[in-house]
């Protein structure tokens, strides 16, 4: 499976002079519908389509950015298993934000979830179709037929077509509207490992990420931003900086964040290290305002802790919580605090742009969706859509921070202005320090014990800055951001507290934020099931078996629950050494986690982790791993490596020696269990995050009966 962005010029030079077979898949209007698409009618709407030319080639246009997680691959798997080919016959290519592909956003885990039924009901279409024109010559019927590998054969006979010598045929006759879908018993790719075949291209270097795309007359340029964000460049010195061999032009662009925009300054040059080197040499004067006092950590958690002292707004209530809370003996309340998170992509970001005299522009960019990316070209340029040419190119990483598409405007009109195109990457100190960020958030949590001993009534009072809220001003006073609720629902977590109860508290903030890997599940999973841990405590129960009780009722979370259990008792506890678990709910995948820990000199040690997912039928067992291998070291890096801090309106990280992430050395044993079963696909690339850092919190509880409410967890003094 190759994969390639240049997909017009790809379309053009396939389509010239070739009959072919196109299925595709219909998503304007109500419901999904399979269409054929000729040569000639290739600008109807449609989203995605597999393509067969005549000499046998099969091609997929990809509808989801691959950012590490392997779309290519898995929407590849999707088709292939229907159509009855290898992995290895298949070409992806990207799509182009055009609105025929529909949502080409990549993000919520959503990919194979999302495609799961579509991509297999078009490859099985075109299947049953080529099965038809092979009978057709044969003078048979389908059902004497069978296809495997890219052939048609006629069963009990030595005949046999190729897909590529059927496809004229086959695209005369009419689409199948409800195609036969293998029983999941006949799967040879879904489930089934198989390697990634994207992977020797990004180990020998030759795959194209965004920030190596290379075009004729290309400029480079890196920009200054104010170190508050959002502050006002009054005036620069730029001197030293025009002595630098190779700089071209020191010029003002717009900066925008979260609700609004402000300046930054562009160095433009013939290549990137003298656009960097002199950057280094200007002096800037930013207008900071008040910003250096409400752009500070100190001061957000202040009015956090505040309102965690108040009710917040309702956002669901399953009895009446305080009354009950204030009529019980033996209850409980305590507060978690989790940090800001940068992303940190080990590809900053970067965008190519080249604003044409003809008023159209071509952008070469690693963002999480083309198709948002289009309109916001087209939107920022005051142009029509049909002017931008947009090449989704791979990203080296993104965890939510590509799908906010600053730096690629900030490239687009620094084309605009210097007549040429450019590639502008941000330093990485911009790409750490300029945000957005994971919002810092406050679980208050209070529970009661009912008889039994039995975990009663649970309130969870969610507190920090609303990404809606913050990016478009969509939450009123008296409304609790519903994606937050929606991931601490009783319907969501399925724990059966006889009470329950649920409220938000917005703190407004000028420090900008954003998704961050499985959103606000990585915030709330802490307070939730640390909590959860003090209750059962409490009640003097073990914290499996508390949460046993609580599922009761939701027989496929409480088989996580047990594998866990299993886990936990199949691997004897070394002396000195304690485990601790949690799970949650993201993506509609059921993640969690059991970490084992000991203490070497003073300092806690991570030994080992071992992660179970239920996440329903899934594409590639290999792939569920990897990404949950990803999960594990990004959550113990947000655990205990530490997080993003304002000053006095500035930053107090920069790059990574002040920011880090887990290294392979520190990296623990790992792992993974996949709970097996027939039930629809749910998300992979995020949900094995929540539960590592209050997995890791209760077992540092388990071994030093010390319990910890604020992330991170400095390893050295527990």
């Amino acid at each position: 499976m190759s994969v390639s962005t240049q997909r017009r010029q790809f379309l053009k030079q396939s389509l010239l002079g070739t009959a072919g077979l196109i299925i595709g898949v219909k998503t304007a209007g109500a419901g999904n519908e399979l269409v054929k698409i000729f040569a000639e009618d290739l600008m109807t709407e449609i989203n995605p389509f597999v393509l067969i030319d005549a000499m046998g080639k099969i091609t997929l246009v990809n509808s989801r950015p691959d950012m590490g997680q392997g779309s290519h691959q898995a929407v590849s798997s999707l088709i292939a298993e229907e159509l009855e080919v290898r992995l290895d016959q298949i070409q992806v290519i990207s799509s182009d934000g055009r609105a025929k592909y529909g949502d080409q956003s990549s993000g919520g885990s959503s990919t194979v979830r999302g495609l799961w039924t579509n991509l297999r009901q078009a490859g099985a279409a075109a299947k049953e179709m080529l099965m038809q024109a092979a009978a057709n010559k044969w003078n048979t019927t389908p059902d004497r037929c069978h296809a495997d590998d890219g052939i048609v054969y006629l069963t009990g006979t030595d005949k046999k077509m190729t897909y590529g010598a059927l496809a004229a045929e086959a695209a005369k006759l009419e689409i199948p509207k409800n195609p036969k879908l293998k029983d999941p018993k006949e799967f040879k790719i879904l489930g089934k490992y198989h390697k990634r075949l994207d992977i020797p291209s990004k180990v020998l270097g030759s795959a194209v990420y965004g920030i190596d795309v290379v075009v004729p007359g290309m400029l480079y340029a890196t920009t200054l931003h104010a170190p508050s964000v959002q502050g006002k460049l009054i005036s620069f010195d730029d001197a030293a900086a025009k002595m630098v061999p190779g700089v071209k032009n020191i010029i003002k662009t717009k900066h925008e964040y979260p609700g609004g925009t402000t300046d930054a300054l562009a160095i433009v040059a013939s290549n990137y290290w003298s656009a960097l080197k002199a950057s280094k040499l200007i002096t800037c004067h930013w207008e900071e305002g008040d910003l250096t006092t409400t752009l500070d950590t100190n001061f957000y958690f202040k009015e956090a802790y505040n309102a965690a002292e108040k009710e917040g707004i309702r956002a669901e209530e399953d009895g009446d919580f305080n009354a009950f809370y204030a009529a019980s003996d033996k209850k409980l309340e305590s507060t978690y605090e989790t940090p800001f998170l940068a992303h940190a992509a080990i590809e900053p970001v970067n965008t190519t742009a080249h604003v044409k005299e003809d008023g159209s522009v071509e952008v070469w960019a690693p963002i999480q969706g083309p198709d948002g990316a289009v309109e916001e070209t087209a939107k920022f340029l005051n142009i029509a859509s049909d002017k931008v040419i947009m090449h989704s190119e791979l990203l080296g990483g993104s965890f939510g921070r590509k799908a906010y598409m600053d730096f690629m405007k900030e490239a687009i009109d620094i084309s605009r202005q210097v007549k040429a195109p450019v590639k502008l990457i941000w330093s990485r100190e911009e790409d750490m320090t300029q945000g957005p960020f994971r919002p810092a958030m406050l679980s208050k949590m209070r529970g009661v014990i009912g008889e039994n001993n039995r975990l009663a009534a649970l309130s969870h009072h969610a507190i920090g800055e609303s990404i809606q809220g913050q990016h478009w001003n969509s939450i009123m006073p008296y409304q609790a951001d519903n994606w937050l609720s929606g991931e601490l629902s009783k319907e969501n977590h399925k724990y059966g507290f006889r009470v329950h109860h649920l409220s938000y508290s917005r703190i407004k903030t000028p420090i900008p934020i954003l998704w961050w890997r499985s959103v606000y599940a990585s915030n709330f999973a802490w307070g939730q099931e640390c909590f959860i841990d003090e209750m059962a405590q409490k009640a003097g129960i073990d914290p499996i078996e508390a949460r046993r009780q609580l599922l009761s009722r939701s027989p496929r979370d409480l088989k996580v629950l047990e594998k866990i259990a299993e886990l936990n008792k199949a691997n004897p506890l070394p002396t000195g050494h304690a485990r601790g678990m949690a799970m949650f709910r993201s993506f509609e995948t059921m993640g969690a986690a059991l970490v084992e820990i000991t203490k070497t000199n003073d300092v806690i040690k991570i030994v080992k982790v071992y992660s179970v997912l239920d996440c329903g039928q899934y594409v590639n067992p290999d792939n569920v791993k990897a990404q949950t291998e990803g999960n594990i070291a990004m959550g113990l890096s947000a655990a205990v490596k530490g997080g993003i801090t304002f000053t006095q309106g500035k930053c107090d990280q920069t790059n990574y020696h002040q920011y880090q992430v887990m290294r392979i050395s520190e990296m623990p044993q790992v792992e993974i269990h996949i709970i097996e079963n027939l039930e629809k696909p749910g998300g992979v690339g995020e949900p094995g995050l929540p539960p590592i850092a209050p997995a890791l919190g209760n077992a540092i509880f388990n071994l030093t009966k010390k319990r910890w409410y604020k992330l991170p967890i400095d390893l050295s003094t527990v």
